[in-house]
């Protein structure tokens, strides 16, 4: 399979978290996607929580109407995102897995387990032109599901896999990216097309960004927590240059 250039899609939720920790307007998340877009980031992520812990609804109109880039918008499966996302009609909606008392994402969506929700929940979404994709893991079993459902891309849970690596359990770790480049095989082979993303850094990137089926990587917390030292625009620039080495 021939490798495509692999894009960053940069999540900018915790620029929200930093704004919020101190109640005012700044940082701006507005101008962290800005920044983003000029250092080459292909789309935007952000995730509207049902607790608003950092995006706002604000900050998705804001968003929706300033940026060049697609924008991804994550959020549950719930009634009023669905009203929120019919509304902004962003270029791709993700479907993720949500508990209030979580710090992050913890884990996939159970596609498998609420087909028929699911399959009904989408169906506006997809008719109102939104690429609808699914977080999930890299179970089978999920995988086959978001196919059924209608969904057009699935995105891999790529955090435990970060984690095993960040512990220094390589066997372990290489162990979870076999089975991400299986799913990811499975995923390509039923006609979805195939993200990655959470948790991954300039040290885990590069044998997930391999992964010929991939398509997109979605890179949030640590591409803002590197701005700190870096500058946002040059924390993007190497996680770029990084992802297409391991494309090459």
């Amino acid at each position: 399979m021939a490798r495509e250039r692999l894009r960053l899609g940069v999540n900018i939720d915790h620029v929200a978290t930093v704004r919020n920790a101190r109640g005012s307007a700044w940082p701006d998340p507005l101008r962290a996607a800005l920044l983003a877009e000029a250092a080459g980031a292909d789309g935007i992520t952000a995730h509207l929580r049902e607790d608003r812990r950092h995006i706002r609804d604000a900050d998705m109109e804001a968003l929706h109407a300033g940026i060049g880039i697609p924008l991804n918008f994550e959020c549950a499966a719930t009634a009023e995102m669905a009203r929120i996302a019919l509304r902004l009609k962003p270029h791709a909606v993700c479907l993720v897995p949500e508990k209030r008392e979580e710090r992050t994402t913890e884990g996939g969506l159970d596609v498998a387990g609420d087909v028929a929700r699911l399959t009904d929940y989408i169906a506006p979404l997809r008719a109102a032109g939104c690429r609808v994709s699914m977080f999930v893991g890299h179970d089978a079993r999920q995988i086959e599901a978001s196919a059924r459902i209608g969904a057009a891309v699935v995105e891999l849970h790529t955090g435990h896999y970060s984690d095993l690596h960040a512990e220094g359990r390589e066997a372990e770790a290489e162990t979870e990216l076999a089975a991400l480049r299986e799913g990811a095989r499975l995923a390509h082979s039923l006609g979805l097309e195939v993200h990655a993303g959470h948790g991954l850094t300039y040290d885990n990137v590069a044998p997930v960004a391999a992964i010929p089926e991939l398509r997109e990587l979605n890179i949030g917390h640590f591409l803002i927590g590197e701005a700190i030292f870096l500058g946002l625009g040059p924390a993007i620039e190497e996680m770029r240059r990084r992802m297409d080495k391991a494309r090459t």
